[in-house]
């Protein structure tokens, strides 16, 4: 290895640097201050956990993401988390253990092995609200409203909202019976709207079955007569399914009625995320960027491993991909460059305007150094013996 080579980072790792990592501080603030005022309380998870609980509910696709370590105290094999939503289901179930409804919130990084698609890093900053303690299609639209507004937030005014339902393709896989290894190949060439793929491993379904609905619904996404469509498609499927169609349909209903500015549709390959959905998921999306920039959902199951079944729903986000999406304006009032002068006034001086303003103090080493270069559009300069702060030309 050269000298050079040992500065390197790994593929998929980088530095944040200025400006940008303080438009995403900046941001994360802004996120998490917006979450608590709608009642969703911090929680700040650790980086690492046994893999038991990282795994718990999750599915395959989690453990493939996560990086894997032995702990030296206890020889037990740890991971470091590429997902922040189990460790909230943990808190809630076996940490606070609290009666009826717990909103919770957080934002961290995450790390990943390997890019979840071309436009993303391996070491994402995740932040999200999960709610608890409420199976209500009330929570579900609390949930998304809250999505709504960070992305509003965010500076991403436009937004398309995707709908999808679990449970439609979970009793269909059930229905037709497909072994384990062929629903995993089926759940993720749906997730990845490969339908050649589909139709490889579903072969030759007969019609009006299982398969052969699922086969169809592949092909199925828009708005309302997508909707239509999906319920010719499964009028003699099961009665869940039904009223999975009917769910999707009152929360369509509400998005018109409170949220009427945003455009949503139906997709029913939209599958993507970690395996522990069990009910309505979704998806926004912005014009111009493939990958979907917040997702979340219901997953009521995944409490129960944790010794505490509870109803849960909530969404999450990477800060910083909003950050370089987002048309946030500035609020920043310029720097104020101050003088390398020993004089006691000036130091209150600067005391006094760093409870507001950000101030930079010169050193010795910046001797002739042009403020301007340094982001600074003030200077502190000595009048008639006193310190003010005047513009530069």
């Amino acid at each position: 290895m050269t000298v050079s080579d040992r500065w390197l980072l790994p593929d998929g790792v980088e530095d944040i640097l200025p400006p940008l990592a303080g438009q995403i501080e900046s941001l994360r603030r802004d996120v998490m201050d917006t979450c608590q005022r709608w009642g969703y309380q911090l929680v700040i998870p650790p980086l690492i956990e046994y893999l038991e609980s990282l795994f718990t509910g999750t599915g395959h696709d989690l453990e493939l993401q996560t990086f894997k370590l032995t702990d030296q105290l206890t020889g037990r094999m740890m991971g470091l988390r590429a997902d922040m939503t189990p460790q909230a289901a943990r808190i809630d179930a076996h940490t606070l253990g609290q009666d009826g409804i717990t909103r919770l919130c957080y934002a961290g990084h995450v790390l990943h092995t390997r890019p979840r698609h071309m436009l993303t890093g391996r070491t994402p900053i995740q932040a999200g609200c999960e709610l608890f303690g409420s199976s209500s299609e009330t929570a579900d639209m609390e949930v998304i409203g809250l999505l709504l507004e960070t992305l509003r937030v965010a500076g991403l005014p436009k937004v398309h909202l995707d709908l999808a339902h679990v449970a439609i393709y979970e009793n269909l896989v059930r229905e037709a019976g497909f072994d384990r290894d062929t629903g995993a190949a089926i759940f993720d060439a749906m997730a990845r709207k490969s339908v050649p793929e589909l139709d490889e491993w579903l072969g030759d379904c007969p019609k009006g079955s299982a398969g052969d609905m699922l086969r169809k619904l592949a092909r199925v996404s828009g708005g309302r007569d997508a909707l239509k469509e999906a319920s010719s498609i499964l009028a003699s499927a099961p009665k869940a399914l039904q009223e999975a169609l009917e769910q999707l349909e009152r929360v369509a209903d509400m998005l018109e009625r409170h949220f009427p500015e945003v455009s949503f549709g139906f997709d029913f390959c939209e599958l993507r995320g970690y395996n522990y959905h069990t009910g309505l998921v979704f998806a926004a999306y912005v014009p111009g960027h493939g990958d979907a920039v917040g997702k979340g959902g219901r997953y009521d199951a995944i409490g129960s491993d944790f010794g505490r079944a509870r109803p849960a729903t909530g969404f999450s986000l990477d800060i910083r991909s909003l950050a370089s999406l987002g048309q946030r304006a500035s609020h920043s009032s310029g720097l104020i460059w101050a003088p390398a002068n020993e004089d006691d006034a000036l130091e209150g001086v600067i005391a006094g305007l760093r409870l507001t303003e950000t101030v930079i103090r010169a050193l010795p080493e910046d001797g002739d150094t042009d403020p301007r270069t340094r982001g600074c559009d003030r200077i502190l300069v000595k009048r008639d013996g006193q310190w003010v702060v005047e513009h530069l030309d």
